[in-house]
């Protein structure tokens, strides 16, 4: 499930257009089960309210008939959470990703009743399906895999996005949360190492990085779920130049490089993005370029 970049106009408006066009292109491939919108890939912080509903409701209207779209949920406040989580369903969401409240951060992984608290109000008020987000351990806001099997006991909460970006702790928590018997989906977000995931037993992924890539993250899926190895390992490598410049620090570049990315294979016509972030240098592009040619993906894309 890739998590849709949002293109912006030189006014830094949505570009409505292009945000169409690149949406088009994420349902239309193949293995593709459903599209983020309204997530960190989408700037979600530097949009309003209105400007939420409005993405959503593009992307619902462009794919939704036959993509499921789910609709990121961040807030630092529960009622917040569950007002941006109503208007997800009201315009037509399948669902929710719930980011967790910066608040979090000043000690809540000791009081896990928050958590609870947080999303039991937003599944009783809402009633949708949910996507609990799961963020690294060291950023003070990352559940513990007891607290993960605890909410995995929410009748909405229907998977988990792991963004651990630690191997330890994917496997904690996937273990955490087989073990409530719950048909709760494990969807990776730790794109540095989405091989390793894959094979540890991960269902699926909501990636950011799908928005460039999400052919080769279908096909790299797939091979690991047929123990296909060898070709893993190929598609492993073709994505690894992409990898390491997209994710090189400082990592809060990550989507505006990933925008570049797309602009270079002709998807969007240019790489705005909203203050206080900042256009990636000339250097940083000409490295997009490179690693863009040594994925095999700026020939096949422009062929």
């Amino acid at each position: 499930m890739p998590a849709n970049l949002l293109p912006f106009t030189a006014d830094l408006a949505i570009d409505e257009p292009a945000y169409r066009t690149h949406l088009r292109w994420l349902a239309d491939t193949r293995g593709v089960t459903g599209i983020v919108a309204n997530g960190h890939a989408a700037e979600v912080s530097s949009l309003s309210r209105e400007e939420r509903r409005r993405a959503l409701g593009i992307a619902l209207d462009e794919v939704g008939p036959r993509c499921p779209v789910v609709a990121g949920v961040y807030a630092d406040g529960t009622h917040e959470a569950v007002e941006l989580a109503k208007d997800a369903r009201a315009e037509g969401a399948a669902g929710v990703l719930v980011f967790p409240p910066t608040l979090f951060m000043w000690g809540a992984r000791e009081k896990p009743e928050m958590a609870l608290r947080h999303f039991s109000e937003i599944a009783a008020q809402a009633d949708l399906p949910i996507v609990v987000f799961e963020y690294p351990p060291a950023s003070g806001i990352g559940y513990s895999p007891e607290t993960l099997a605890s909410l995995a006991a929410i009748p909405q909460v229907s998977a988990v996005k792991d963004w651990s970006n630690d191997i330890v702790a994917f496997e904690a928590n996937l273990r955490a949360l087989r073990a409530t018997g719950r048909p709760v989906a494990m969807l990776s977000a730790f794109t540095l190492s989405l091989m390793a995931t894959f094979l540890l037993g991960a269902d699926g992924a909501i990636s950011g990085m799908g928005s460039v890539v999400a052919d080769l993250q279908v096909e790299l899926f797939e091979a690991c779920q047929k123990g296909d190895m060898d070709g893993a390992r190929r598609i492993h490598d073709r994505l690894d130049p992409l990898v390491h410049v997209f994710y090189a620090p400082p990592f809060v570049d990550m989507h505006n490089r990933m925008k570049e990315a797309l602009v270079l294979l002709g998807r969007i016509p240019a790489a705005h993005v909203r203050p206080p972030l900042t256009p990636v240098s000339a250097t940083e592009r000409e490295a997009i370029g490179k690693a863009l040619a040594a994925s095999g993906l700026a020939a096949a894309r422009r062929a």
